[in-house]
């Protein structure tokens, strides 16, 4: 069995002690070599050509963001940032996904070498998983869409669930979205602290609002609403108009939020008014709810596997027979906009 090999760039000496522990504990990688920044961190890419490279953010002599853009342009590989746990931080771990890190683990404010050994089989998970990941260059934005065509209900509901590689496939989606768009819930794999900061990104990207969901406000087109890190989302009625619920219940899948809780949860709600997508991310979190969600009524659509950053939620919602339509991402927005009006034009 060939091992994955991970190189490590880390200011930290006991970062990269602790990594080297973790990577070197799991059969199937091994810690090819470490560097303390970004320029050691070069020539030992070109001697040792990692599978996976797990890369600091805040470095001395480079940013870790600075070299990330240069690698990803001029050596594209599989990178997973280490982060903190703060506002700076997950600013700029949003920044490390845009330019193409395929995913993210964060340091524990305290206890760092009990807390990184705990989440030892964790961050190998994301390790394996960015080793499988398309690593492909950044697709262009969509064209806006001006119009959705009749007016559709305020009944309507659109549900996106993703995991690794989503926050981008998300962005892609939503930037697209006229204003007049039904009202978007959005569950994506992130931990407390970064769905905020998600949020208020794509707001200042996007033309609709977009904002972290919050416990019993109302629903309204034009919105799209984010579940926070830590924090099942689930569609709620309230008499006619529909509101948002907020817990923190046992994890599904390993996930809180969870993407079968929300979809779910519009599957019991909306039924018919309902269109559901699931997108990239490792695991089967959203198959089951995306079936349910059709059974219901609902139309559902699943990113395709040549667009995906991991293909592993699309695929198992597609072989449970949860799919209505598999569809490449830049394609997504306009697809379901042409079907909600589709079902308004006829009067479904």
């Amino acid at each position: 069995m060939n091992k994955i090999r991970v190189l490590s760039v880390d200011d930290s000496a006991l970062m990269r002690q602790l990594m080297t522990e973790i990577v070197n504990s799991h059969q199937d990688m091994e810690m090819v070599a470490t560097a303390p920044d970004p320029l050691a961190a070069r020539d030992l890419i070109k001697q040792w050509r990692p599978d996976v490279l797990t890369l600091d953010v805040e470095m001395p002599r480079m940013d870790g963001l600075d070299f990330l853009e240069k690698l990803m342009r001029l050596r594209p590989m599989p990178v997973v940032m280490v982060s903190s746990l703060t506002a700076r931080g997950s600013e700029a771990t949003l920044r490390a996904l845009e330019l193409g890190a395929v995913d993210f683990v964060t340091k524990p404010q305290s206890g760092l070498r009990d807390a990184m050994l705990a989440w030892s089989d964790a961050i190998a998970e994301k390790i394996r998983t960015a080793s499988r990941a398309r690593i492909a260059l950044r697709p262009a934005p969509a064209a806006q869409i001006t119009r959705t065509g009749p007016a559709i209900g305020a009944e309507n509901i659109i549900a996106v669930g993703a995991s690794t590689g989503g926050t981008e496939a998300i962005r892609h989606l939503l930037e697209p979205l006229p204003v007049n768009v039904p009202a978007l819930l959005i569950a994506q794999h992130m931990p407390p602290g970064f769905t905020r900061s998600f949020a208020a990104r794509l707001n200042k990207l996007c033309r609709i609002s977009v904002k972290e969901a919050e416990q019993g406000e109302p629903v309204l087109p034009g919105h799209a609403y984010i579940a926070p890190g830590d924090r099942h989302l689930e569609l709620a009625r309230s008499g006619v108009s529909y509101q948002l619920a907020l817990h923190q219940g046992p994890a599904v899948n390993r996930h809180r939020p969870s993407v079968d809780v929300l979809f779910e949860s519009v599957a019991r709600h909306a039924g018919r008014h309902a269109l559901g997508v699931i997108l990239t991310g490792m695991g089967h979190d959203g198959a089951a709810g995306l079936l349910a969600m059709r059974q219901a009524g609902a139309w559902t659509l699943a990113q395709s596997e040549a667009s995906c950053v991991v293909y592993g939620m699309p695929r198992e919602a597609v072989r449970l027979g949860a799919v209505d339509e598999v569809i490449d991402l830049q394609q997504i927005s306009q697809r379901m906009l042409a079907k909600l009006s589709a079902v308004a034009a006829s009067g479904i």
